[in-house]
């Protein structure tokens, strides 16, 4: 006997018997995953296509990229600097002395952030000097602090 789904009002779903082979169907991994921990064969298959459907459009390169930008802004020295920022332009020197930190620590974490794309750097002489990449820093900012509470 071999299991199909059949439809009830509205969306509703059955599954009912029909002879159509001595064994039931096999489902792919996922689906037969999803069964066994609903119980629903009708209900895994529904939900396997729909996941399926999900991670398809998922982008590994796009989410490295992106875990990247919250690696960066999750130490709190490399916030604080993208907080100071957030007036304007700034030189490492006066970030280091702003936050007390020294020069190859602060040079090494403006690095992280610019990698990151949240940094730009402009060379003026022999300084450097950094601002954020775009407003949209800010709004990440924001955000974080609207998440917290705060």
């Amino acid at each position: 006997m071999r299991w199909r789904c059949s439809s009830r009002s509205k969306g509703a779903h059955a599954v009912e018997p029909t002879i159509m082979t001595e064994s039931i169907e096999p489902l792919d991994p996922s689906a037969e995953r999803l069964a066994r921990l609903t119980g629903d064969r009708c209900k895994a298959m529904n939900a396997a296509g729909r996941l399926k459907a999900l991670t398809d459009k998922i982008d590994e390169e796009e989410l490295a990229a992106e875990a990247e930008v919250f690696r960066a802004i999750s130490d709190p020295f490399r916030l604080a600097i993208l907080k100071l920022l957030r007036d304007g332009e700034l030189c490492v020197c006066e970030i280091m002395t702003a936050l007390d930190r020294p020069q190859s620590s602060t040079s090494h974490h403006l690095s992280i952030l610019k990698r990151a794309g949240l940094v730009r750097e402009r060379k003026e002489g022999k300084w450097s000097r950094y601002r954020l990449a775009d407003g949209a820093v800010i709004d990440l900012m924001k955000l974080a602090e609207i998440l917290r509470g705060g």
